[in-house]
Formats: structure tokens, C-alpha cells, sequence
């Protein structure tokens, strides 16, 4: 009689290939296409870059000399002409300078129409001096002392007339100081801000008003480098303000930077804006739609 754990190996043996053989291969249908990888989202159509609204004119006027400001004939929103008067600075001493200089100058003048007309006294002196002397009437130093004279003469007329260009340029000087006190609008537009009030006292080159022209309204932007020579001037793109504004805007390009700038990798554009007026101003934001290059 055989031993009992004999009887069991030939029945796990069994039950191991039993075991191996069901474990099926996975088989693959030729028929079935593989999947595709995803493809990278599409760019999109039109690129949407914002940039301000600016005008060609806007500036601080700033006042030309030190001095009190003595009046203010425009303030903040003051819709003004080119050569409007803006305000004006204490001129009461240049005034009276200027006074003292054009009196000097008008001195000056009758010296040097006095010098001149005693020049042609002494030149008749010499001329009659002349004549005696070729008849023999004088001697020669008479005739010599008649020339003397003259010369003597010219030299005053010449000396004075020095003296009438210096009294001629110190009026002229303290003219355009006195025109300095006169604070101007440089163009048409309006007065967007006003620094200073009566009173107050100022220096060379501080920021007296604010003045910007009302137009013509452009928008300056940037677009990536690879909009180069995609965009031309003529070409015009849709603007939109973020502001309550129902008229249709366009920006049509003015100008394109010929270089691209190596920190950003952009290039700048300067457009007109057209379309009418509405609230659009000086200042605001505007986004440009430009179509992406295909």
C-alpha cells in the first residue's frame, strides 16, 4: 500500500499547469486604428492688446524766470487758444527797467544825431579850410587843425553809435524778460491742470499749468516681434474703450517702430483713432483687436 502524501504530488502537479495554462495571452485586433495623442488647443484668431489714448500736443508749461505770480486768467478744464494768456508774474520792477532802458536808448539816438550833424560841420570846415589853403589865404596848420576836427568828429559819431546798439539790446533784453512774465498757451487745447495759485512764489523751470490738445487721438501699442511686417501703416483694427461708449472706434495704423525692442521682444505701433468723438479722451485705455498671423 503506497504512502498517502505520494498520492498528492502527482495531484498538485496537475493543479499547477492547470493554473499556468489559464492565464490567457492578450491578443491585439489588427483591425482597431491606435488612439491619436491630443492635439494642442488652436490659437486663437485675433490678438487683444490694450495701450493708451495720447495726443501729439500735451505739456507742462513751465515759467521761464523766478517771480510772483500776480494773476491766473485760466484754471482746470479752461478751453484755450494758442497765445491765450494763462496768467502773468510780478513785472513792476522789469517795467521800470525796461522804461529807464528805452529812455537811454532814445538819449543815445540824439547823441548820435548830434555827432553826426556836427561831422558835417567839420567836413564843411575842412572843405572851406581846403579851398583857402590852395589859394594860399591859411597856413598849413590851419588846414591841418580843420582836419583834426573832423576826424575828431567821426570818432564821437562812430563811439556813439556803439553806445545806441548797447542801449538798443539792453530795451531788447528786458523786453523778452517782460515777455517771460507772460504765461501763454503753446497750442489750442485745454487746460488739463493748474499748479500754481496768486501769490505763490515761483522759480525758473517750475510747472506752472498743464495744457493738451483735444486731437487728433491716437492709441500706441505693442504687438509681439512676430507681427513684423504684418503690420503696415493704412491698417486699420477694431478699438474698443472700457467705458460706456456706443459709437464704433477704429485704430488705423500711423507709424510702426522699425526696430524691435531687445528687453521685450515687441514692437510699437502709433494708430489714429477714428470714429467719431463720444467719451473717449486723452489718457483712457483702449484694447486694439489685431488678427493673429496665420
Amino acid at each position: 500500500m503506497k504512502h498517502p502524501i505520494l498520492l498528492l504530488i502527482p495531484l498538485l502537479a496537475a493543479a499547477v499547469l492547470t493554473a499556468c495554462s489559464g492565464t490567457a495571452t492578450p491578443t491585439v485586433d489588427a483591425s482597431t486604428p491606435p488612439a491619436a495623442p491630443a492635439s494642442a488647443p488652436a490659437a486663437p484668431r485675433e490678438l487683444a492688446v490694450s495701450g493708451p489714448i495720447v495726443v501729439e500736443n500735451q505739456v507742462d508749461v513751465l515759467a521761464q524766470r523766478d517771480g510772483e505770480v500776480a494773476t491766473v486768467a485760466a484754471d482746470t478744464g479752461t478751453q484755450v487758444r494758442k497765445g491765450q494768456l494763462l496768467g502773468t508774474l510780478d513785472d513792476r520792477q522789469l517795467t521800470a527797467e525796461h522804461d529807464a532802458a528805452v529812455a537811454r536808448m532814445k538819449s543815445v539816438e540824439a547823441d548820435v544825431k548830434n555827432w553826426e550833424a556836427e561831422a558835417k560841420v567839420q567836413q564843411s570846415d575842412l572843405d572851406r579850410a581846403q579851398a583857402m589853403w590852395d589859394a594860399q589865404l591859411i597856413t598849413k596848420e590851419q588846414l591841418d587843425h580843420a582836419k583834426y576836427k573832423l576826424v575828431a568828429s567821426n570818432y564821437e559819431v562812430d563811439r556813439e553809435r556803439e553806445n545806441y546798439k548797447n542801449a538798443v539790446a539792453t530795451a531788447r533784453a528786458l523786453e523778452l524778460e517782460l515777455e517771460k512774465t507772460r504765461i501763454t498757451a503753446p497750442f489750442d487745447g485745454v487746460v488739463a491742470r493748474r499748479y500754481v495759485r496768486v501769490g505763490q512764489r515761483v522759480a525758473k523751470n517750475d510747472r506752472l499749468f498743464w495744457v493738451s490738445a483735444e486731437g487728433p487721438l491716437r492709441v500706441r501699442f505693442t504687438l509681439p516681434q512676430n507681427f513684423v511686417g504684418r503690420v503696415r501703416a493704412g491698417d486699420e483694427y477694431p478699438l474698443t474703450l472700457d467705458a460706456p461708449d456706443a459709437e464704433q472706434h477704429s485704430a488705423r495704423v500711423l507709424r510702426v517702430s522699425p526696430i524691435v525692442d531687445p528687453a521685450s521682444g515687441t514692437i510699437e505701433v502709433l494708430a489714429d483713432v477714428t470714429g467719431g468723438g463720444g467719451v473717449i479722451r486723452p489718457g483712457m485705455t483702449a484694447t486694439i483687436h489685431v488678427p493673429n498671423p496665420q
